[in-house]
């Protein structure tokens, strides 16, 4: 069973009784495990739950564990406009639950897991995408994104037909700023020539720039008509809106974190998503939870890069695999930066 569970701003007395109703016709929130393993929880990123791209990756993760490990899955939706005491409180109540792990996606949780973490030492929380809060009970599951970008940019500047890529990041973050400089790195170090126009959707602290499908839409266009013929987004939920302006230009999208071309969500644009930049979350969630469940928890940074299978290039889209310069040009960088011989850079 998995409950889904959103809390208001509205004082802990009141979200405790929120979580607890979600349980209604199953287990109580009170109970601390269920009948084959124990109670885990992810609280989702700005987006959540349907996103085809981020937070949809770390839910895979938890359908899994579910499946494999037998435990009961909690799913915390977040709030629009919310702030760190909204995390603090939601990670609070999802702790005294029961559920362990917990794990907050994406960076925005991390000033809220140091906050909650010391609270509940024999609670592991999973911090995905941030190592800048550390405790003994909190496991860093971060990404080499830029490795996965750098070879969306080989892709890309093997394809282009214009000499102009695009990408458009959905907050200009020092994370999202990772997978900007690994594209540009990729497309320049395969073709000079080519034209790479970058956007950011927002700036901190508005975060509305991974949500927001239509301004995804709106700078894509922006690009297409500028010449791109290629665009890649690392901008969670509001990359879906770059895919469609650039499927119904006829143009090729490049997506993020999951395989795109595989989301129900995405079906009417697969043919125009040439590849995705994967990112293995699904996979650093259920390790984070079977490591708990074993006894073992994780601890620190959980590091994943191409070497660890943990970032990569999808091949899902036939006209991809049938693309053998591009595919053959995609690996020979990939076999290059495994080797160190190709030092990927994290900023641009």
């Amino acid at each position: 069973m998995r409950r889904i569970t959103r809390i208001a701003t509205v004082g802990i007395a009141s979200a405790a009784l929120a979580l607890s109703a979600t349980a209604c016709g199953g287990k109580s929130s009170s109970d601390s495990s269920s009948e084959n393993g124990g109670k885990v929880a992810i609280a989702y990123d700005i987006g959540g739950r349907g996103d085809q791209s981020f937070n949809d990756a770390a839910y895979a993760g938890l359908v899994k564990a579910e499946k494999d490990l037998g435990v009961e899955g909690t799913e915390a939706e977040p709030t629009e406009g919310e702030g760190d005491p909204d995390k603090v409180q939601r990670l609070t109540e999802l702790a005294r639950a029961g559920n362990n792990p917990v794990i907050g996606v994406g960076f925005a949780y991390a000033p809220a897991i140091a906050e909650v973490a010391p609270k509940f030492p024999k609670t592991t929380f999973g911090l995905i995408d941030d190592t800048s809060k550390t405790a003994k009970n909190i496991a860093n599951l971060v990404f080499n994104e830029e490795q996965g970008s750098y070879l969306a940019g080989v892709a890309a500047a093997k394809v282009t037909k214009t000499n102009t890529v695009g990408f458009i990041g959905g907050v200009e973050t020092p994370l999202i700023k990772k997978f900007e400089a690994g594209y540009v790195q990729g497309v320049k170090d395969t073709k000079a020539n080519v034209n790479v126009k970058v956007q950011y959707l927002t700036q901190p602290p508005d975060f509305g720039g991974f949500s927001k499908p239509d301004l995804g839409k709106a700078a894509a266009q922006g690009q297409l008509d500028a010449g791109a013929d290629v665009i890649y987004a690392a901008a969670g939920l509001a990359g879906s809106g770059s895919i469609e302006a650039t499927s119904k230009a006829g143009k090729w999208a490049i997506g993020v974190d999951s395989d795109q071309y595989n989301q129900k969500g995405l079906a009417a644009y697969k043919n125009a998503i040439l590849t995705s930049v994967t990112k293995d979350v699904s996979g650093a969630v259920f390790n984070l939870i079977k490591s708990v469940e074993d006894g073992k928890p994780q601890s620190g940074e959980i590091r994943y890069g191409l070497e660890q299978n943990g970032v990569g290039l999808a091949a899902s889209n036939p006209a991809y695999t049938k693309m053998t310069d591009v595919t053959a040009a995609v690996d020979k960088a990939k076999a290059a930066i495994t080797a160190g011989t190709i030092k990927v850079k994290t900023a641009p």
